[in-house]
């Protein structure tokens, strides 16, 4: 009688960190990317304080966009590289793996992850020593803050992705999910001074309590119950937008 031995599962948590080192394997060997995601909002930053040249209206706008320009990079990346796994048969290939989609995407967000804390990380050093952006807050909350925004861009990029075919269409996603949170967000028009239906818009989307949780950070020099509790959506939202996309994570474009 022959005995068949079976081979251990891989645990997930394994599985989920390879998944990661497989992403940032492969973005350090694309330097365009990583360009991307550390050159512009950094190169954004030093347009706009030379756009105000006023130090006080750059320490009031400068940490709002500080969030604003992670999100917006991260989401166009995220949703063109999972969109160019998927088309390219990678994510076929993958998910005949004890891969999971739920692994996959947690894979995403621990490589973008440790990405977005380089970003933040190089964009702060240069806001606030050569551009001398002061912020009262706590410099943690910052951190955690902008952190925090990058990872909920990554994951509504994720999830965007599913329900795009071409690079074209991802692209197209970014006017239809992006800029009409960043119009609605309170960084030109205070949102109590909106209409009362763009005020009940505003409330479901999550760039408002980015904006707002900025806001707390340059005018309170003490983490306040606002900032805490904006930290606590900006967060859920991200971890809902993941769940969302490995609910619709597809394994080929048809």
């Amino acid at each position: 009688m022959t005995t068949v031995l079976a081979l251990p599962r891989p645990r997930h948590g394994a599985i989920t960190l390879a998944t990661a080192r497989r992403i940032l394997v492969q973005l350090r060997h694309d330097h365009r990317t990583v360009g991307l995601l550390i050159g512009v909002p950094t190169l954004l930053m030093i347009l706009l304080r030379y756009v105000f040249d006023a130090p006080g209206a750059f320490d009031r706008i400068g940490p709002m966009l500080l969030g604003i320009f992670p999100f917006v990079v991260m989401f166009i990346v995220t949703s063109i590289g999972t969109l160019r796994e998927r088309t390219s048969g990678t994510l076929e290939r993958l998910m005949t793996t004890p891969l999971g989609k739920l692994d996959l995407l947690l894979g995403y967000a621990l490589a973008f992850g440790v990405l977005a804390l380089v970003q933040v990380a190089v964009v702060l050093t240069i806001s606030m020593t050569w551009l001398g952006m002061n912020v009262p807050g706590p410099l943690w909350a910052l951190v955690l803050v902008a952190v925090l925004t990058a990872l909920l861009g990554m994951a509504l990029g994720l999830f965007a992705s599913a329900f795009a075919r071409t690079e074209f269409q991802a692209v197209q996603f970014m006017p239809a999910l992006v800029l009409p949170q960043t119009l609605l967000c309170g960084l030109f028009v205070p949102r109590d001074q909106m209409s009362t239906a763009l005020q009940w818009i505003s409330n479901v989307l999550p760039l408002s309590y980015v904006a707002e949780a900025m806001h707390q950070l340059t005018g309170n020099a003490t983490p306040t119950a606002t900032l805490y509790r904006d930290m606590i959506i900006i967060a859920a939202c991200a971890l809902l937008a993941l769940v969302l996309g490995a609910a619709t994570l597809r394994r080929r474009t048809d």
